[in-house]
C-alpha cells in the first residue's frame, strides 16, 4: 500500500463517534497520510443507518481535515437494506473524500487513477 494511506486495524471495538475516530485521523495527520483505509468491520451498525447522522458527522471530520475516507470492505448487506445508504455510496464515491471499496487492490487503483 502506498505511503500516504494510512491502515487501521480490523480488530478492535466498533467505531461510533467521531470522537473513536480522532487517534486514526491524528496519526494519519501526523504521519502524512492523504487517506485513511478503514475496515468496514471497524464501524459499529449506526454508521449504516444514515438518520442516526454516524457516518455524516465522520465523513465530514475526515474533510474538514481534507483527509480522505475509503471504507474498506463489502457494505452490500447494507446497500440493499437502504435506498438512503446505497445512495450515499454511489454519491460518495463519485466524489474525492469518502469512498468504499471491496478491499485494499480497488483503492490502490482508485489513488492510482488520480
Amino acid at each position: 500500500m502506498r505511503d500516504d494511506v494510512y491502515l487501521c486495524d480490523s480488530g478492535g471495538t466498533p467505531l461510533r463517534e467521531t470522537a473513536d475516530l480522532m487517534d486514526f485521523l491524528g496519526d494519519a495527520v501526523w504521519g502524512g497520510a492523504r487517506w485513511v483505509a478503514l475496515p468496514v468491520a471497524r464501524l459499529h451498525d449506526d454508521f449504516f443507518t444514515l438518520r442516526t447522522g454516524v457516518a455524516g458527522e465522520i465523513a465530514q471530520k475526515f474533510a474538514n481535515y481534507r483527509i480522505g475516507l475509503a471504507i474498506v470492505g463489502d457494505v452490500s448487506r447494507h446497500v440493499a437494506a437502504s435506498t438512503a445508504f446505497r445512495d450515499w455510496v454511489r454519491e460518495s464515491d463519485r466524489g474525492r473524500h469518502v469512498w468504499f471499496v471491496r478491499d485494499l487492490e480497488e483503492l490502490e487503483a482508485r489513488l492510482a487513477d488520480g
